[in-house]
């Protein structure tokens, strides 16, 4: 089965990159498939299900085209677009989001100190540890969409586990110092 719609060949495909739309789908050799969300006079930005958010060249040649959006003459808030295609590609796959860390803390390091000072302490790069951390909060938003997609759980149940997960998220809002930006931060209950 082709990738391309209507018989397109490979050879129109890389002449048509330079004259796609935002919502066309493309597959990358390196970075998967993936849509694109902007265009730039010479680029495109395409978010991958793989590797995230990429900027790639009109002028490059190895894309294969999925499907063809046509461009329109209204770039009507880009970045609501690309808002919304990042929030549909994450909530249906399991990759990790790229999130950045504070600049404050790359090449930190985090020191485990025990009391009994006969013992070594740990040392771990702050970035591993905050990879953790990232890993975490994103095996907890998956749990999040099964309970919600979950068919045999009453809506009570999904509610009280709801509670539990928001809870969990509060409890992590401590590594909130590591985050580079505010919108990435854990969340937990509000209150009154």
């Amino acid at each position: 089965m082709s990738l391309f719609n209507n018989s397109t060949t490979f050879a129109k495909s890389k002449k048509m990159f330079e004259e796609l739309g935002i919502g066309s789908r493309i597959k990358h050799p390196e970075h998967g498939v993936g849509v694109v969300v902007n265009v730039k006079p010479r680029t495109y930005i395409v978010v991958f299900t793989e590797k995230g958010k990429v900027e790639v060249a009109k002028s490059y040649q190895n894309v294969q085209v999925i499907e063809i959006v046509e461009p329109t003459g209204d770039p009507v808030s880009m970045a609501d677009v690309e808002a919304s295609l990042t929030k549909i590609i994450r909530k249906f796959s399991d990759v990790q989001e790229t999130v950045p860390l504070g600049a404050k803390w790359v090449g930190g390091k985090l020191i485990l100190q025990p009391a009994n000072q006969s013992m070594k302490p740990k040392e771990l790069p702050v970035e591993v540890f905050f990879n953790k951390i990232i890993m975490l909060r994103d095996r907890l938003r998956v749990m999040e969409q099964r309970i919600n997609a979950h068919d045999k759980l009453t809506e009570e149940d999904k509610v009280n586990l709801q509670q539990y997960l928001t809870r969990i998220y509060g409890s992590l809002t401590t590594f909130n110092i590591l985050f580079k930006d505010d919108e990435d931060h854990f969340v937990g209950e509000k209150s009154s």
